[in-house]
Parts: C-alpha cells; sequence; structure tokens
C-alpha cells in the first residue's frame, strides 16, 4: 500500500485552513490519511465517492472536508480502495459488488463498507470511538441501570442510522460485564466496540466474518451457555422471534431497531409476524420485554457537536396490557404518567434540551411526534 506519511496529510490540512484559495487540495496518498484526519477533527463519517470530493460528517452535518479538492476520479478511488483491502475483501468486492468489514488499522477502529456503483467506487467509513463510554458519560437517565438488572427480558436500543445505538448498547453491555460474572455474547455486523473482559465472560462475533446471519449465530449462541446476549440488529423474522424466544427462556437479550419510538417499535416487532401468530407474540412481548430506549442526535446550538434526545419505555402492567392488547397507541399517554417509574417521552427530552438551550427551536419543532403541542409549549 502507498501510504502518504501523516505529516504531509496534517501539512496539507493546515495550509488549506490558512490559505483556503491558495492551491487545491491534492489527493492524500491512502484511505489510513483521510481517516486520521477525520479523527483529529471530530467527524463521525468519512466519505470518498467516484466524482465527489473527500466528504465528512462532523455534527450530524455532511460536507466536503476542503471547499477546493478536486473530485475524485475512478482511477483516485481505485488506487485508495485497492491500497488498503485484504486479499479475501478484494475478491469479495469483485464477485459481489460490495463488502463490509471493521478496519484497525492501528490509529483508530472503524466500520467500512466498499461498494462498486455507476461511477466507480465508493468507500464509507464510521469511525468509532475505541473508548466505550459510560451510562454516565453518555447523559444516560439512572432508570437504565434497573433494566440491565434483570437476569432475563428484553431491552431495545432503537432510532435512526447513526444516532449512537451501538454507543449506547456498548455502554449497557459494558456495565453489565463490570458489575456481574456471566457469560456474554455479542452477534455484531461488524464487532465495533472491542470489549474486554472484566467480570464476565465475553465472547464477540461478527456476522460475515464468524457466521453466515443474526439468526445463525443467535441459533448457536442459545447453545453455547449465555446469560447476555447481544444482538447487533433484529433485522427479520426469524432473528426477532428467536430474541424474543431467547429472552423468556431465561436470557437478558439486548438488540437493536431502526424504529423512532417505543410505540413504532413494538409495532414492527409485532408486524413483522405472520397475522395467526400475533396474539400469541403479544403475550410473549409483554411478560419479556423489560423496556425501550428511543434516540436520536441533535445539533446544538452552540455548533460542539450533538446532543442526544431521549425516550425511555419501562414494562409496567399498564404497559403490558397495551401491548397484549395491541393497543400501541395508548402509550404515549401511559409514558406521561409514568414519569414516577423513570418513562420520557421524546417530545419531553426535546423540550427539556431546548429549556436548558442546548438545541434550537426549529430542531425542537421539526424532530418532536406531536408537533401541535409543541407549537402550543412555544405559544405558552
Amino acid at each position: 500500500m502507498s501510504a502518504q506519511p501523516e505529516q504531509e496529510a496534517v501539512a496539507v490540512a493546515v495550509v488549506v485552513e490558512e490559505q483556503p484559495q491558495a492551491q487545491t487540495v491534492p489527493v492524500l496518498g491512502s484511505v489510513d490519511d483521510y481517516l486520521r484526519f477525520c479523527v483529529e477533527y471530530d467527524a463521525s463519517d468519512l466519505h470518498l465517492a467516484t466524482g465527489s470530493p473527500p466528504t465528512w460528517r462532523r455534527y450530524g452535518n455532511l460536507s466536503p472536508i476542503w471547499d477546493n479538492a478536486e473530485p475524485l476520479t475512478p482511477e483516485d478511488t481505485h488506487r485508495l480502495a485497492y491500497g488498503f483491502l485484504t486479499d479475501a475483501q478484494t475478491a469479495q468486492l469483485e464477485k459481489r459488488g460490495d463488502v463490509d468489514f471493521a478496519y484497525s488499522p492501528g490509529h483508530g477502529r472503524f466500520r467500512a463498507s466498499v461498494v462498486h456503483q455507476r461511477l466507480g467506487i465508493d468507500m464509507t467509513f464510521r469511525i468509532i470511538n475505541t473508548k466505550i463510554r459510560s451510562i454516565t458519560d453518555l447523559g444516560l437517565p439512572d432508570t437504565v441501570r434497573t433494566l440491565i438488572r434483570y437476569h432475563n427480558g428484553l431491552v431495545l436500543v432503537t432510532g435512526p442510522v447513526g444516532c449512537g445505538k451501538s454507543t449506547t448498547l456498548a455502554a449497557l453491555v459494558d456495565e453489565i460485564n463490570k458489575e456481574r460474572e456471566d457469560h456474554i455474547i455479542t452477534l455484531e455486523d461488524p464487532i465495533e466496540y472491542v470489549l474486554e473482559a472484566k467480570g464476565c465472560h465475553v465472547n464477540q462475533r461478527e456476522v460475515g466474518t464468524h457466521t453466515a446471519s443474526f439468526a445463525a449465530a443467535l441459533r448457536g449462541a442459545l447453545r453455547e451457555d449465555p446469560d447476555v446476549i447481544m444482538v447487533g440488529e433484529m433485522r427479520d423474522l426469524e432473528t426477532i422471534s428467536l430474541a424474543i424466544t431467547a429472552a423468556e427462556t431465561g436470557h437478558l437479550v439486548l438488540g437493536t431497531l431502526h424504529t423512532g419510538n417505543s410505540a413504532r417499535t413494538l409495532d414492527r416487532v409485532l408486524d413483522v409476524f405472520p397475522a395467526d401468530q400475533r396474539d400469541q407474540i403479544r403475550v410473549m412481548v409483554s411478560e419479556s420485554l423489560r423496556g425501550i430506549i428511543s434516540q436520536q442526535l441533535v445539533p446544538r446550538t452552540d455548533g460542539k457537536g450533538r446532543a442526544m434526545a431521549l425516550e425511555l419505555l419501562v414494562n409496567t402492567p399498564a404497559v403490558a396490557a397495551t401491548i397484549r392488547e395491541g393497543k400501541t397507541f395508548m402509550l404515549n399517554g401511559i409514558m406521561q404518567t409514568g414519569k414516577n417509574v423513570g418513562m420520557i417521552t421524546m417530545d419531553d427530552s426535546l423540550r427539556n434540551l431546548y429549556s436548558q438551550n442546548l438545541i434550537s427551536r426549529e430542531e425542537c419543532e421539526s424532530r418532536a411526534e406531536d408537533k401541535v403541542l409543541m407549537r402550543d409549549f412555544f405559544k405558552s
């Protein structure tokens, strides 16, 4: 791999910042040079795409890294991609047209996706903070700790892509790792945070590398004497069904879904099942669910990153009855009256962030679940 020294990448950045119109920023020597730069400037994602200049996502906003960088040519992206892919990954890219994996070059850990598209090769990298942040560091409410102290049941972390679900999940698993002496199995695609054994025995398996699918890994995990199972993504009927079964049979299962709030999460879980099974599944979920954490990251008004807006549902008798009866539309009202047990709605969380001057009124209104009530809040 032809790697340009880190000093050269930093020198380019200095020239660009001091004299933004003085010269065109050249294509750097390797993927690693771009990744080092993204880590240094706290970006969350890097895009190296044919026909576009190098682009990053910082604090939720996607923009070119340098205004005066030339678009990458097909030859540029081919050189950059084939400079860091292994032989096996190159073979998969050429055979299937895409390859996803965790990349650890020594100066960080990244979730990588390389694909062929119409113009050439596209590469996308998610920068992973290798230091696992604690529940306290993330500002999660103490009620979250009670959810992971159960020895069985289902805890779900939900939200859109890029909202920090993996970070929250890692914090929860790490807390269990510190507090217990159990067997933890994580199933991920790919492995993002590397968990060192503390009080627990920890096994981490990667879909595509160590197993064919989440469902296959989950079936295998049930035969490996686990106490805690973390499922990186519950994306299909078989995986969701196995996760619910595992939660019912004495395991604590933590999983993620790409849903925006608690009601939609439960609807998604239930709707994947055939109609003739849903009554039974509603009963199973009502008994095994411990809680749902739904989150989104909102740009801060001071420009210093993003603030987390968080909805928390705790399974109470009222919540369980609502799930059994299929009346998930009533959950918001139950959460409003369940603040004494730690429940919070997404709109209340957004209002709290706005009241602390952390987010703007525009962000608060646009992200609200009930926009009429939110507008009334600003009128009062």
